[in-house]
């Protein structure tokens, strides 16, 4: 049986594409097809004509992730496999690039890009997922759309507490937790302070959870306002970006239902009885992972979205471990979002998040903790396909707490860099270096000494 790789660079409107074989020689030179009936048509004959040609081989096949314009693309490949030997793909481009940067490849042109994917298929098999299909298409749009719209309503309140500073300050010392409702109506009717000092307290107290102590308090600072926006065109732009946010909400609302309501796939329920995990939550997730067979261990996952501590180390020079952030960011959002759920409303995360505060770490990197805490319950979960419970988390740690007290006999092991040659303190080494090396020599002393004693004292027993 033959392999044959088929790499297909994705254009607005279009694609390159280019067929080679193991050794990476071109079966098939490239060729570009338009995003059309026709273009698909076309790569389905020429696909069909080379398997017929080589019979019993199979055709990998991928295309780079390019914002959706790829999808049509893959999906007509996926319909392929139906009377086709062929297995699809879909890249990330940060590793088609370093694949490219890798081969010195310097002229950049979509025939190349073609031939740089298909490559990346061969030098990088362990690391490719072929699908069969995408079951989570439909709520990755659905999912993204609701993330736009987030990011718009956030870019609004931006935008609206710049000018509620010029125009309405004193209002802003009641959104230090975000914007409640009962302020939005009140900005609305009442958009600039000279508008809410001129309000009557029976009118104002009429909305919903202004009490009539409330709506003096609002008149009566809004009477002492240091605004110096009062202008109609102000008090115009004021209530327009009220009402667009009254709006991208009702849309927000309405598209998370929808997604709820279509969560209907048994990973979404298993997340879900995780307490701090919602049905957006539960899809960010999981279109995100996908399939969690393609991870080997807890390790990799975390290592994916970026969750896994660093450390580094050059010559004299070391590094604090930290979070590496590299990766899909939109996980380790969701993440810190869970998070801050759990650490109030889920009492093992709540436990772990308030271990460390006591140890004397920062909330920030208590938060971290509990971050990648969440990740490797999410994977076990997912990988023996079984709901949250915190009685069996617990009973995993206490055994991994009772054979890390256990005790052991002490081992010196010798330093597998210097097996050759050990650390010579006259060395011309600099003055960093040569301090630890000798702390290294006093602290190896120091154990051949305690283990040479510990030694002695059982032989007299």
């Amino acid at each position: 049986m033959n392999n044959y790789y088929l790499g297909g660079d994705v254009s607005k409107g279009y694609s390159d594409f280019i067929i080679i074989d193991e050794e990476k020689r071109t079966v098939v030179d490239s060729f570009q097809l338009d995003d059309t009936e026709t273009g698909h048509q076309e790569l389905s004959k020429i696909l069909k004509k080379l398997l017929e040609k080589y019979q019993n081989s199979i055709i990998y096949s991928a295309v780079e992730s390019t914002g959706g314009y790829e999808n049509n693309w893959f999906n007509s490949l996926l319909n392929l496999q139906k009377e086709l030997n062929i297995e699809v793909a879909r890249l990330n481009p940060f590793g088609t690039k370093h694949n490219s940067d890798a081969s010195m490849n310097r002229i950049v042109t979509d025939k190349n890009a073609a031939r740089n994917i298909a490559e990346y298929l061969i030098n990088h098999k362990g690391k490719v997922n072929y699908k069969n299909d995408d079951k989570y298409f439909a709520m990755r749009r659905q999912w993204k759309f609701v993330r736009i719209l987030s990011k718009q309503k956030t870019q609004l309140y931006n935008q609206l507490e710049s000018v509620l500073y010029t125009a309405n300050p004193e209002v802003l010392s009641y959104c230090k937790h975000g914007y409640p409702n009962w302020l939005l109506k009140v900005i609305e009717r009442y958009p600039t302070a000279r508008e809410l000092s001129r309000a009557r307290i029976s009118k104002l107290s009429s909305i919903a959870y202004v009490t009539e102590p409330k709506a003096v308090s609002l008149i009566n600072k809004a009477k002492q306002s240091v605004a110096a926006a009062t202008d109609a065109i102000t008090a115009d732009l004021i209530t327009s970006l009220v009402k667009q946010i009254n709006q991208l909400d009702k849309l927000i609302k309405k598209q998370s239902k929808l997604i709820a309501d279509n969560c209907n796939l048994p990973e979404l329920k298993i997340l879900k009885s995780f307490i701090g995990i919602g049905d957006y939550s539960a899809v960010g997730l999981m279109i995100n992972i996908s399939s969690v067979d393609k991870f080997e261990s807890t390790k990799k996952l975390s290592s994916f979205f970026g969750l896994h501590p660093i450390w580094k180390q050059s010559g004299d020079g070391t590094y604090g471990m930290h979070m590496s952030k590299k990766g899909n960011s939109e996980v380790r959002h969701i993440l810190y979002m869970v998070t801050r759920t759990a650490i109030v409303h889920n009492p093992l995360i709540k436990e772990i998040y308030e271990r460390h505060i006591k140890k004397g770490m920062n909330k920030t990197a208590a938060m971290g903790v509990c971050m990648h805490k969440i990740l490797r319950i999410i994977y076990g979960m997912l990988k023996n396909n079984e709901e949250f419970n915190p009685g069996k988390d617990r009973a995993n740690s206490m055994k991994m707490l009772k054979n890390s007290t256990h005790p052991k006999t002490v081992v010196i092991k010798q330093n597998k860099l210097r097996r050759y040659q050990q650390p010579d303190e006259s060395a011309p080494i600099s003055n960093r270096q040569a301090k630890k090396r000798k702390k290294q020599k006093l602290s190896q002393d120091e154990i051949t000494s305690s283990s040479t004693g510990s030694n002695i004292r059982s032989f007299h027993k």
